[in-house]
């Protein structure tokens, strides 16, 4: 990303931010370059860095677990994945993704110690893979995170008309919660990001401890079939709706991958950004493993795909009440919609970063460059991803029960379309970033050095890539289309269509600004050298 420059200050500046690209910062022998987050506040009047150490091991961890939504995937997916495809091994599969998770996390977070940048994937993925690929990989990140937000708007809004009429006697139009919600959301991204992970703290805390009482509860009072570990017996993962049952079940793991989004604002970006993503993968294999089994512990082995498709997303909250009573039930409910609310701050949170990274290093205007001077939060960033979720849930609105007559069927479609398809773009972002970590280390003649995490990263690669491959060709099940269903294409043409159009701009980008071309994916690195080149003078001065 070789910059062609008309000054002697700018040619210096283009030099040292090819060598910046390496991953090591001038002078530094090798070691990573700094994060730059908060000693480089403002630059030419505009401030371009997030504030430093806002987040330790446990804000950072708190903040992306929030965004797999553990009681959404227990009440939610788990019952999807049971009855729709009526694989009873599901625990093995969290296990599964888990171990192909981690082998992508080896790669994916040693590059997190080389570079320090909110655009996370399309940053890693500039590094590896040029300028141009990174600005492909913007748009698709963009995009699969603000469609999967979206998306929760429209189950926190139906799960609210729910309990409203249940227990007030109050009907409330589904879209009246959504955009209350919207705005609140609003509020806390203009915050400091630590009282955002203090907020989703809580709230995933309670999540987790509601589960796990279930699960013990499951475990203590199981089925007629008993305490079966059929559920861990291999033979059950046969059949033509394994392959999609992965799917499904890599969707619920969304979230851990977002860690290095938050490095510039992590008090030790070297360390704190890969500890937090073994941890969140540990934790969510097993959680998520031990969960699912207890559902199977509460329903038998041989009635837990017949409930699954009898009760649906009711299947949880069914097994619940004859255990722990109906109050409870109605708490666990409660708190199904508060989980959902963290999840949709935590992904609000991710993509006004990636707004910010975007518009720092001109993908996108600079006024998305610049943060809140009081708390330091990405403010224009998360201004658009209010805009863009409050369009979205206005235009469900207003199609609200038309052509159907079915006035969940818009709510329905906005979760599942959203989180299908943001999942989808999400799958393919590491996959690309697994190919993107062996090309970086390869080049930088570290395939010595690096040799396991480049052999990880490639089986991880392969794995995803296969992942993909199958979501995309059963598509029309993941979102309950019929096979000759438009949605089954035009969904994910939404990623295609994304990434086409970061290409394109990538391209452009190249051709008439050059040097804006070759910042892609150096974030603050950039600047720092680039004032150090504009305030060195030319040779002589």
């Amino acid at each position: 990303m070789a910059t062609g420059s008309s000054s002697t200050s700018a040619h210096s500046g283009g030099d040292r931010a090819g060598h910046a690209a390496t991953g090591r910062g001038t002078g530094t022998r090798g070691r990573p370059a700094p994060a730059g987050g908060g000693r480089i506040s403002t630059y030419m009047g505009q401030e371009r860095a997030l504030r430093a150490g806002r987040l330790g091991t446990a804000g950072l961890l708190l903040s992306v677990l929030a965004a797999t939504g553990p009681l959404m995937v227990v009440a939610g997916v788990m019952p999807t994945t049971y009855g729709v495809m009526g694989v009873v091994g599901q625990p093995l599969l969290f296990l599964a993704l888990g171990v192909v998770l981690a082998l992508f996390s080896f790669g994916y977070a040693e590059m997190s110690r080389h570079v320090h940048n909110a655009g996370a994937f399309y940053a890693y993925i500039s590094r590896g893979l040029g300028g141009t690929a990174g600005a492909g990989a913007s748009v698709v990140a963009l995009v699969a995170y603000s469609v999967m937000q979206a998306g929760l708007y429209g189950m926190l809004g139906f799960e609210v008309s729910v309990l409203l009429d249940k227990h007030l006697d109050v009907t409330v139009a589904w879209w009246i919660p959504a955009l209350i919600t919207v705005a609140l959301v609003a509020v806390l991204g203009w915050l400091k990001i630590d009282l955002n992970a203090r907020v989703l703290g809580v709230l995933l805390l309670i999540e987790v401890a509601l589960v796990v009482i279930f699960d013990i509860a499951a475990v203590s009072d199981p089925s007629d079939q008993g305490l079966s570990l059929h559920a861990f017996n291999p033979d059950t993962l046969t059949g033509a709706g394994v392959a999609t049952s992965l799917c499904f079940c890599i969707a619920a793991f969304t979230g851990f991958e977002q860690a290095p989004v938050y490095a510039e604002e992590t008090s030790k970006p070297h360390v704190v950004v890969a500890r937090v993503m073994f941890l969140a993968v540990g934790f969510v294999a097993v959680f998520f493993a031990l969960s699912s089994w207890a559902l199977t512990v509460a329903a038998g082995p041989d009635g837990i795909v017949p409930a699954a498709r009898e009760q649906s997303a009711g299947l949880l909250f069914g097994l619940t009440e004859p255990r722990l009573g109906g109050t409870f039930t109605d708490v666990l409910h409660v708190l199904f919609v508060t989980g959902v609310f963290a999840a949709i701050v935590s992904f609000h949170n991710v993509v006004a970063r990636y707004a910010f990274a975007m518009g720092r290093e001109g993908l996108l205007p600079a006024a998305f460059g610049r943060t809140n001077g009081a708390s330091g939060a990405p403010g224009t960033g998360s201004l658009l991803q209010t805009v863009v979720a409050a369009v979205v849930v206005v235009v469900f609105a207003v199609t609200d029960d038309k052509p159907t007559g079915d006035p969940t069927a818009p709510v329905l479609h906005l979760f599942t379309w959203g989180g299908n398809v943001g999942a989808l773009g999400v799958l393919l972002l590491m996959a690309t970033a697994s190919i993107a970590v062996i090309v970086f280390f390869v080049r930088r003649g570290a395939a010595r050095t690096q040799f396991w995490r480049i052999v990880a990263s490639g089986l991880a690669g392969a794995a995803l890539l296969v992942i993909a491959a199958y979501t995309i060709r059963d598509f029309d099940v993941l979102v309950a289309a019929g096979p000759d269903s438009a949605l089954s294409w035009v969904l994910p043409g939404i990623i295609v269509a994304a990434a086409v159009v970061g290409l394109v701009h990538g391209s452009v980008m190249r051709a008439r600004r050059p040097q804006a071309h070759a910042r892609i994916g150096l974030g603050n690195e950039a600047f720092q050298l680039e004032k150090a080149a504009s305030t060195s003078g030319p040779p002589g001065v």
